[in-house]
């Protein structure tokens, strides 16, 4: 059985990896050269600015070995520079010293730097710690990849899971035909914009917006509970009818709740349990279930709330014809602070022609 030591050294062996050395004299570069170059590949930087433009090519240098005391900017600047940057930040980095000078070995471990190694140079010794932390960085390359494979494996049940229950809603409620792609999208260019705004940067960063984008088909899943002849009736509903019809909002949060419990307190389903649950909701507290005002309605069901009622104005339905865009617009913005949140509805009419573009795109014909 091979160990995962093993599998990770061996996906190396085709090939060489890339040491840069570092160092202002050009005896130092010379014998280090001489200590590794049979084995590795080997780069040269005669200062900090060039060692850090050096460790940007790619492939990266697998190793850096860095001289502490260099001319203008030394070592441990450098090494801050290779951290502070996502590019070079976990590059290893051994420190070069001489013996008789004063460094302070505590300060570069903290900024990151893996181990040192002191002139004269012993080539047994540089050879040996320079293999240790190319088999540490290997392993430890090995263990990211398991993890983002994980990761990606992850994402691609919990798309599924999503898929799956936005596909019940659909079969169910096959009048709205191409209703769940125009409203996933309008969510997500509502998102996008809004998130420009300081109040919801920390809210809506990157992957928020992308479980906003496939969450958002979930939004009518609690369809799937109600009565075909309630669903499916050719024409206006009776009082009745809709209060039957209003009840597929806390039927959505039941399903989804049913599958949250065993994923725990933030599984990927919370955001797509405020939608089905919220988005029937208005800023000013008329709204249901249970009649939210304001900023206590979750923002992924205030923005899926304008898109879902842009969506229902341009749709044609058996019992009325599909609106204007103009029409819509109009409507939306009329709603502004009674039916809608005003940000979100700000955030429309600057994206209105991506609106249209979307519809246009996605069209039920």
């Amino acid at each position: 059985m091979m160990l995962a030591e093993d599998a990770a050294g061996s996906a190396f062996e085709l090939r060489r990896e890339k040491i840069l050395l570092v160092d202002d004299a050009p005896e130092n570069l010379r014998i280090l050269s001489e200590c590794l170059r049979d084995k590795y590949t080997i780069m040269f930087a005669k200062n900090g600015p060039d060692a850090l433009r050096l460790a940007l090519r790619q492939p990266p240098p697998d190793l850096i070995l860095l001289d502490v005391i260099m001319p203008g900017m030394d070592g441990y600047e450098v090494c801050r520079r290779l951290r502070d940057d996502t590019q070079t930040r976990d590059i290893p980095i051994m420190f070069i010293t001489a013996q008789n000078e004063e460094t302070d070995e505590a300060k570069g471990l903290s900024l990151g730097a893996q181990d040192y190694i002191t002139k004269p140079f012993r080539s047994s010794l540089v050879r040996n710690r320079v293999a240790n932390q190319l088999k540490y960085k290997r392993y430890r390359d090995h263990l990211n990849d398991m993890v983002h494979e994980r990761t990606r494996q992850l994402a691609l049940t919990q798309e599924a899971t999503i898929h799956a229950m936005a596909s019940l809603a659909e079969w169910r409620d096959t009048e709205t035909g191409a209703h769940i792609k125009r409203t996933q999208n309008y969510v997500k260019a509502l998102a996008v914009y809004i998130a420009q705004m300081p109040i919801y940067r920390e809210e809506l960063d990157a992957d928020a917006i992308s479980w906003l984008y496939l969450s958002a088909p979930l939004h009518d899943v609690g369809k799937v509970a109600i009565a075909d002849t309630v669903l499916h009736k050719p024409g206006p509903l009776t009082d009745e009818e809709y209060e039957a019809m209003k009840e597929h909002t806390t039927h959505g949060r039941a399903v989804l709740a049913s599958a949250d419990k065993f994923l725990g307190e933030n599984s990927f389903l919370r955001i797509a349990s405020d939608i089905a649950y919220c988005h029937h909701e208005r800023w000013d507290g008329k709204g249901y279930p249970r009649g939210l005002a304001g900023k206590d309605i979750p923002l992924s069901a205030r923005l899926m709330s304008v898109a879902d009622v842009y969506d229902a104005l341009r749709s044609k339905r058996v019992y009325k014809p599909a609106m204007p865009h103009e029409t819509a617009v109009r409507i939306i913005v009329d709603g502004r602070s009674t039916q809608f949140d005003p940000d979100v509805v700000d955030a429309f009419v600057a994206l209105q022609e991506q609106f249209r573009s979307i519809a246009d795109k996605y069209s039920d014909v």
